[in-house]
């Protein structure tokens, strides 16, 4: 049996991950900060997951994710689907700090210690869900693109680490576009996806172990537009 964990599971693309995974055979370890909702997920399939609670911004990651590692039997794969961002047009630095401290620094510890932990083990794949809004700056939300931007950057270069090891450790970008949860917020979206149809193509993209993915895949169309729009023209947006 494979073993997965999913952190951020309590509740979008997260949760319906976890489910995927544990009804194609996964044993999975499952966490978030609400524990309830963990537990409710448990249910759903008793002997195929093992529930962590914490919050990663505040807590050691790297001791939680050891234990839940053991709970599960070891780790093939770890899908990092936890993160935050607000509109935030006013600069209030709470609400940039706070999308910081998960998008960043909390990110940075859990990709650091995945991928560590899949060089020291020889193999393994790293799954993060960044999102398409890292392709360029936002002024309604600059932190959150920006911490995106990171995490995009981030994830290649961990790559190329993997590329230099020779090993079979896959890195994996998710690029969501709009998704129907709690993190799309403001007006004007479009292409809207269910959780469900975005969990299905984000499993298909982690079997096939691509390098990068965009979620629902029409939004490659909107990557290579937000690639090549000149400077001129979105700083006016």
């Amino acid at each position: 049996m494979k073993k997965a964990i999913v952190i951020g599971a309590t509740s979008g693309i997260g949760n319906e991950l976890a489910q995927i995974l544990a009804s194609n055979g996964y044993m999975v370890g499952i966490t978030g900060r609400r524990r309830n909702l963990l537990e409710d997920l448990k249910i759903t399939n008793p002997q195929n997951f093992a529930i962590s609670a914490f919050d990663c911004t505040k807590e050691n990651n790297s001791q939680k994710l050891d234990a839940l590692k053991d709970a599960i039997g070891g780790l093939d794969l770890l899908v990092l689907s936890s993160g935050t961002g607000d509109l935030n047009e006013d600069l209030v630095y709470g609400i940039e700090n706070n999308t910081n401290q998960l998008n960043v620094i909390a990110f940075t510890q859990i990709a650091s210690w995945a991928f560590n932990y899949f060089q020291n083990q020889g193999l393994g794949h790293l799954v993060v869900i960044s999102s398409i809004a890292g392709l360029r700056g936002s002024k309604v939300a600059p932190a959150y693109n920006a911490s995106k931007a990171y995490q995009i950057n981030y994830l290649e270069g961990l790559r190329q680490k993997a590329k230099s090891s020779k090993k079979p450790i896959f890195v994996t970008d998710i690029r969501p576009g709009f998704v129907d949860t709690d993190m799309a917020k403001g007006e004007g979206q479009f292409w809207v996806a269910s959780r469900e149809k975005a969990a299905r193509q984000i499993y298909d993209l982690i079997k096939r172990k691509k390098d990068v993915g965009y979620v629902t895949r029409r939004w490659r169309l909107i990557s290579l537009i937000l690639k090549v729009l000149p400077n001129s023209i979105y700083k006016r947006l």
